[in-house]
């Protein structure tokens, strides 16, 4: 079973939104975009123990916290999910809650006229929809809240009063029982610290105890039982019988205790199954200390291993029955090796993973049409995969990383190498120190993409325009005309730069100051690596003859072993905006420019000002 559509109405930041999943999903977007919403709003209609809270939802979980509309009618949040790829045991469990789906048109094919007549194509399958409905109780001065079977839908006139009232309408509930059928575990970023590893209803530990088998009740009761009858009892401890006698002599002058030394006791516990849930504690003991402690002593990299442990038990015990795990920012305590290790385990052993994050690291390990972009219109929601048809399978493999970058980035500037690469980061760090309304490119959310060779960047354009990024393009003049379909991408970049020069090196010399050219043979003339096939003697090198021994060790030095040494020197000598290539700093300008007049979209994102996404107890 996976989710493959939600729709959210009302809920925190969001008034209507629709989000579509793949069969695993990297959820990306920028700070506060509704990612969190997301996740909530899945845990809501599925997550079996959710609803267990109190209050299920409250006052802020309402868009702008109105729950009631101006007439004082209360206003419903609703989530539905449509959830596809069920297994024999779901089917034959949830069949008259079924619906036939078009996987390809995302739609119910029943509410169409020849709905018969396409039942049976390839991407026709059956899906179950369920929906979430809370809403603010007026009698009882309250918020409540429940799930639904979300087909059939009752006929209302069919009804009473009171059914037609209900929070549901008449649609059947879907219960915790029906969701532990789903296998849907979340992860969420606050709880890991605190109640992942109890033994509180709906946390890992428990759902390990659950899937286990039978003999939980046993076992509660075992244990009650063994802290009852310890031997020696706590209450046996010398102090504590000296208290417990003088509780004892002075509470019989005024209440009527039965006889014996028990009518007043200490216990380890309340003795009751709701509080050993409570108190339980897993200790554990790491390296280099062989000393055991509760698990929330241990470092935040060691509990979230230790909860990433227990999620491989859980997929483990699920067996066949295929897991919908949702994972909030792995990379908040993870190291970057340890990222790529969870995500590539979640994405290979889960049979849904749907994950947030800002890490290059976690997103690299997603297929580029596992990538789901979330983008707002001011309180409305959307979020799609990436169209992949502009992104050749072979490009984003090789390319991987800098793609994840991408991903993450506000613009993306596309240039046809390396030493281009550290020519415009070296003139954007000049123009920050020369300029006080200058953002460096990095700060401004600018992702520079080496594309590899001048013919390659206009092929990157449709690319990153497919991810709702603005694209700017920069490469050296070339010997030959472009081809048609390099001309129509090229009318895709919000900016693009062409150098009247056959190559970088000529541009950065041709375009400084002469003292730059010698400031800059004067110092790297020192260097272990400087090129002695082209000899600088300062007293014999005119100024006339500069700029062709400029460029030639420039050349000769050029490439990732020793470009970003010589072409961050030869910049870094530039001491005043005037002095830096015309070229690459009228690009940066420009582009600054542009990102000035747009600033980065801000939005409520999980949260409205004043609610909590903690649990009790957090």
């Amino acid at each position: 079973m996976r989710i493959r559509r939600l729709e959210i109405e009302n809920f925190r930041g969001i008034t209507s939104g629709e989000v579509v999943f793949q069969e695993h999903t990297l959820l990306v977007g920028g700070n506060n975009i509704g990612k969190s919403t997301v996740c909530e709003a899945l845990e809501l209609v599925l997550g079996p123990e959710r609803l267990y809270r109190r209050p299920v939802i409250d006052e802020h979980d309402f868009s702008h916290g109105r729950y009631l509309d101006s007439d004082g009618q209360p206003q419903e949040i609703c989530i539905r999910a449509v959830l596809t790829d069920l297994s024999d045991e779901q089917r034959r469990r949830f069949m008259q809650h079924l619906r036939r789906w078009d996987d390809k048109s995302l739609e119910f094919i029943d509410t169409e006229p020849d709905s018969l007549q396409s039942a049976d194509n390839d991407h026709v399958i059956w899906a179950l929809p369920v929906v979430f409905i809370g809403r603010y109780d007026k009698e009882e001065d309250d918020f409540v809240g429940d799930t639904f079977f979300d087909h059939p839908l009752p006929e209302l006139d069919e009804l009473d009063d009171e059914d037609r009232a209900s929070l549901g309408s008449g649609r059947a509930r879907f219960s915790s029982k029906h969701k532990r059928v789903c296998g849907f575990i979340f992860l969420r970023a606050l709880r890991t610290g605190s109640r992942a590893l109890s033994l509180q209803r709906g946390s890992l530990l428990d759902t390990i105890l659950r899937l286990g088998g039978e003999g939980a009740a046993e076992m509660w009761r075992n244990a009650l039982g063994a802290l009852q009858d310890l031997d020696p009892a706590i209450g046996e401890i010398e102090q504590l019988k000296v208290i417990r006698d003088n509780i004892r002599a002075r509470l019989g002058q005024f209440v009527n205790l039965a006889p014996g030394e028990d009518s007043a006791a200490f216990f380890a516990s309340d003795l009751t199954r709701e509080h050993l849930r409570e108190v339980v504690r897993l200790f554990v003991a790491t390296q280099p200390s062989s000393h055991s402690v509760p698990f929330a002593k241990q470092g935040t990299g060691s509990v979230n291993m230790l909860v990433f442990a227990l999620l491989t038990i859980i997929a483990d015990l699920k067996g066949d029955q295929s897991v919908i795990f949702v994972m909030e920012e792995p990379e908040i305590a993870l190291p970057p090796h340890t990222q790529r290790r969870v995500t590539k385990y979640v994405v290979q052993q889960m049979g849904q993973s749907i994950v947030t994050s800002h890490s290059p690291y976690v997103i690299e390990q997603f297929a580029p049409d596992n990538v789901v972009i979330l983008s707002r219109d001011g309180e409305t929601l959307s979020g799609a995969p990436i169209d992949t048809t502009s992104v050749k399978p072979k490009t984003y493999r090789t390319q991987r990383r800098q793609f994840s970058e991408a991903i993450l980035s506000r613009a993306v500037f596309v240039l046809e190498g390396q030493t281009e690469m550290v020519a415009v980061h070296a003139v954007s760090s000049a123009l920050e120190q020369f300029r006080n309304d200058y953002s460096h490119i990095d700060l401004a959310g600018v992702s520079l993409f080496n594309a590899g060779n001048d013919r390659a960047v206009p092929g990157f354009a449709p690319m990153f325009k497919a991810l709702g990024k603005r694209v700017y393009g920069m490469r050296d003049k070339l010997n030959a005309p472009d081809a048609a379909d390099a001309i129509e991408n090229i009318k895709l970049f919000d900016g693009f730069w062409e150098s009247p020069e056959t190559g970088i090196e000529e541009i950065l010399v041709k375009e400084v100051p002469t003292y730059v050219l010698r400031n800059f043979l004067d110092e790297v003339v020192q260097r272990d690596d400087y090129p002695t096939s082209h000899p600088y003697v300062a007293e014999k090198v005119t100024d006339h003859d500069l700029p062709a021994l400029a460029i030639k060790v420039l050349k000769a030095r050029k490439g990732d072993a020793f470009g970003f040494g010589y072409t961050d020197i030869f910049v870094g000598q530039c001491q005043t905006e005037a002095d830096l290539p015309d070229f690459i700093r009228d690009a940066l300008l420009a582009i600054n420019e542009q990102l000035q007049d747009e600033p980065e979209l801000i939005l409520d994102d999980a949260v409205t000002p004043g609610a909590s996404t903690a649990e009790p107890g957090e």
